[in-house]
Formats: structure tokens, C-alpha cells, sequence
């Protein structure tokens, strides 16, 4: 068939300049574009590879019979031997039970409570009030467990000033509460959200001056009062905030605070307040059982790594944003 002579066969396309621009970067291209990026990475690198991949060849000690003049290469190959002896300890089971309840407790009054206060700070009209409690809230976070306990000791010992001013005065007797079973956990608890509540506030405050203000003032118009605001714009602005610093709260489930527990523990109180690190830096380092204390570190750190990949995938299963 004879075609027209004023008909082209074949019509050429023109690529426009998006479409040029969409297409994807080798990874030469990308890291020459991005190459200060990518070496402000490289101290980041080092450490994690020195302190986080390096000590990675540790775990080989829980299957050896350690012997600290030979080395891992030169001790006995054992197995699972010290596996065995941890499930079989039933003073383990108890440290790994107020291991959990420890943490959980942490969790439930630790977790919401800087989003609370974040919310709160949030309300404050006031900038000059604002930054002043805002630093008065992480100022805790900046002392030491050792700085903290000694306060908390003269406050709360049983001739301290809570004791004299308050409890003697209601009740006609001290309250020991670093020596009480009953109160123990309480202390720790409390102590711990009073510390960190401040410096959890940031993540949150950060998150909440990501949200539109004008659905605050569409909110407003239609009658929302702030309750109502906080329910279906705050929180639900902030939701992947939450659910992501949660994930990750679940990594430290069997970590319930070495240094405050170790500080503020003593013989009184080890039925409910000796926890997993703690029972391993006694085996470990006072007992010299490196291979037992290195099984137990084991155990704690795959279980919290179980959990954070559970929680990710019930949360991402929930249609939430997960850490991956």
C-alpha cells in the first residue's frame, strides 16, 4: 500500500526535560552529588563498626569453658553447657522476673508521660515560661545516677527530711525505702520517669510543630474545644512518633536499668529488686564466671532483638509506620 508523501513513517519522540530528571542515578552519580553527605557518615561508621560489630566476636565465649590466659581460640568448646545451666537456675527466673515486671512498670508510667508533657508545653502561650520549665524538665537527664541517688538517699532514708517532715508526722513511724520490698519498686519506677520524663519531651515537641496550625483554627472554628483538638489533630499527628520511640522501647524490655538498680539496690531488697544486668555484672565480673555472664548477655540482647521484630511487625500489620 502507496502512502501519502505528506505523512511521516515515523514520528520522533521529544523527551522532556522531568522525564530526563526521573530517571534513576547510578550509584557514582548519587554519591557524587551527595559525597559531603555521605563523609560526614564515615565517624558514625567507625564507631558502630569498633564498639557495636567488633564486640560481635564475644558471643563465642557463652559456648566456651573461658579460660582468661588463653583466650576464646584456646578454651574448651562447650556448646550450649551454660545455656543449659542458665534455663536450669531458678534464682535466674527470678531476676528475669523482676527483670519484666521492672521494665514494665517503667513502660506503662515512662511511656506516656512525655508525650503528656509535651502536650502540655505545647498549650503554654508564654515563650519566656515555656523555655525556662522546658529546661527545668532535662535538667535530671544531665546528672549521673551516682549525683542522683545520693540526693534522693537524703531525702528519702529513714532520718531524711520526707521522713521527718511527712511520713512521721501521718503515719508515726519512717518508711525505709531502700530497704523495703514494698516500696522498693516504687522508688525505682518513680526516680526513673522523674529523670528522663524531660528529656523524652523533644522527640515529641519536635514532632508537634511538624502539624498544620490551620487545622488547629479549622478545629476552632467548628466548635473543637482543646480536648477534642488533642484527640483528632494532636495525637493523631504525632502517631508514627509514638508508635516508632514504642518499637524501640520494647529493645530494652530486659534491660531495667543497670546503673540505677546496682546504685540504689542492697541485700534487703535483692528478692524484688535484683534484675538481669545486675546478676550478670555479680557472675561476671565479682564471680569470674565470664562464660555463664556471657550466656546471659546473649539471652537478654537476642530476646529484645525478637521483640523489637514482633512489635515492628504487629505495628506495620496495624497500618503504622514501623522503624524499616
Amino acid at each position: 500500500m502507496n502512502l501519502p508523501p505528506n505523512i511521516p513513517l515515523a514520528v520522533p519522540v521529544k523527551r522532556s526535560a522531568e522525564s530526563v530528571a526521573e530517571a534513576p542515578r547510578t550509584f557514582r552519580q548519587e554519591f557524587r552529588k551527595r559525597r559531603l553527605l555521605y563523609l560526614m557518615l564515615i565517624p558514625a561508621i567507625i564507631y558502630f563498626f569498633i564498639y557495636r560489630y567488633l564486640p560481635l566476636f564475644g558471643v563465642l565465649v557463652a559456648f566456651t569453658d573461658y579460660d582468661i590466659i588463653g583466650g576464646v581460640f584456646k578454651s574448651p568448646w562447650v556448646g550450649l553447657k551454660y545455656f543449659r545451666m542458665l534455663f536450669a537456675d531458678p534464682y535466674f527466673w527470678r531476676v528475669l522476673r523482676n527483670t519484666l515486671i521492672i521494665s514494665i512498670y517503667k513502660l506503662v508510667w515512662g511511656f506516656p508521660a512525655p508525650i503528656i508533657l509535651a502536650l502540655l508545653f505545647n498549650e503554654l502561650r508564654s515563650q519566656n515560661f515555656k523555655r525556662v520549665t522546658q529546661s527545668l524538665s532535662y535538667l535530671p537527664n544531665f546528672l549521673s545516677w551516682v549525683i542522683l541517688y545520693g540526693l534522693f538517699y537524703q531525702f528519702l532514708y529513714r532520718s531524711g527530711l520526707v521522713n521527718n517532715v511527712i511520713i512521721k508526722p501521718l503515719l508515726g513511724h519512717p518508711i525505709d525505702f531502700f530497704g523495703d520490698s514494698r516500696y522498693f519498686r516504687s522508688l525505682l519506677v518513680i526516680t526513673d520517669v522523674w529523670k528522663n520524663v524531660g528529656w523524652g519531651t523533644i522527640i515529641y515537641l519536635a514532632a508537634l510543630a511538624g502539624i498544620n496550625p490551620e487545622l488547629y483554627e479549622a478545629a476552632s472554628i467548628d466548635g473543637a474545644g482543646k480536648w477534642k483538638q488533642a484527640l483528632h489533630i494532636t495525637l493523631p499527628g504525632i502517631r508514627s512518633v509514638i508508635s516508632i520511640t514504642l518499637i524501640l522501647s520494647m529493645g530494652g524490655i530486659l534491660r531495667a536499668g543497670f546503673e540505677q538498680v546496682l546504685l540504689m539496690q542492697n541485700p534487703l531488697v535483692f528478692d524484688v529488686g535484683d534484675i538481669i544486668d545486675t546478676f550478670t555484672y555479680r557472675v561476671g565480673l565479682v564471680d569470674q564466671n565470664y562464660s555463664y555472664s556471657a550466656a546471659v548477655g546473649l539471652f537478654q540482647s537476642v530476646t529484645g532483638m525478637l521483640l523489637v521484630l514482633g512489635v515492628n511487625r504487629v505495628t506495620k500489620q496495624m497500618g503504622q509506620e514501623g522503624i524499616w
